[in-house]
């Protein structure tokens, strides 16, 4: 535009560039020079950055980049790196026995992490992710424990289940005394409220409820009633119960029985884990 056709916007004295569109004028404002050689640069670190490193697509493959290197190469060196000190660590879990592993700190703490992050993923569903248990789910931050709380013990449990799979499951079933027409209904009544009075003081029971529970149910909890591991017999003296201790409760499990199953994870759990799950739930506080 020549200098006497140059047009000067009277609001902001910036010239135009001639163009109006319904009384609105386009003023000529330049890009910066230092933005428009940001551009320019950009463009030049783009251009090369995609001849450099992987980034056309092919038509069966793609650019593979003149350096031929890439992130994921990184990341699956670096996995492969933390794969081969997990092997190691695992080797040496699975050939060195609980106790050991329990006492070497730097194997603890692998075994530790190791449990937690296998216990999420296998355990907590029934367990709970605090391993705080359900109805029907024991609680495995107590010092209560149905088939034993030492290390051994929760080993053999994990391995091999409650009424799993496995011929060497632990397996133990509580009769159903009315299903099974062994106690009638005024016989399971009594012995309901002798079990109640067992961890409720305030319960006075009958002769015949104590004579019926020494015949028919001493023989896995314990003329005490605390319970025999062997058998997988619960302890009834405390407050600390499988199911629920309201009276209703009682009649029915006594009635018809409870069969939990816990799943045989040998097998479907590399030695290792087991191991590691084994000294983590020993470590929630109530392993013996």
């Amino acid at each position: 535009m020549s200098e006497e056709n140059k047009k000067i916007d009277e609001f902001s004295g910036v010239e135009t560039t001639g163009h109006e569109w319904d009384d609105i004028k386009e003023l000529n404002n330049p890009m910066p020079r230092w933005w428009v050689w940001t551009f320019i640069v950009t463009c030049i670190w783009g251009f090369a950055y995609m001849f450099l490193y992987p980034s056309w697509p092919l038509i069966n493959d793609y650019y593979k980049g003149y350096l031929g290197e890439t992130n994921r190469d990184r990341v699956h060196a670096e996995l492969s790196m933390v794969a081969q000190e997990r092997g190691q660590f695992s080797e040496r879990i699975k050939s060195m026995d609980l106790e050991d592993i329990d006492t070497d700190r730097e194997l603890h703490v692998y075994a530790l992490e190791g449990g937690r992050a296998a216990f999420g993923d296998n355990c907590a569903p029934c367990h709970g992710t605090g391993a705080q248990g359900f109805v029907g789910y024991p609680n495995l931050n107590d010092d209560d424990w149905i088939w034993g709380g030492s290390l051994e013990d929760i080993h053999y449990t994990i391995s091999y289940g409650i009424r799993g799979v496995h011929d060497d499951t632990r397996l133990n079933d509580m009769p159903a005394y009315l299903r099974d027409e062994l106690l009638t209904r005024d016989e399971i009544e009594s012995v309901a409220t002798y079990v109640q009075s067992l961890s409720d003081k305030s319960v006075t029971a009958s002769s015949e409820g104590q004579n019926l529970f020494m015949d028919n149910c001493a023989l896995c909890h314990g003329e005490d009633g605390k319970g025999l591991r062997e058998f997988g017999a619960p302890n009834l003296t405390d407050a600390i119960t499988l199911y629920v201790t309201d009276r209703d409760s009682i009649v029915d499990i006594i009635s018809y029985s409870r069969s939990g199953v816990m799943p045989t994870w040998n097998g479907r759990l590399d030695e290792a884990t087991i191991k590691s799950l084994a000294i983590y739930v020993h470590s929630l506080g109530g392993g013996e």
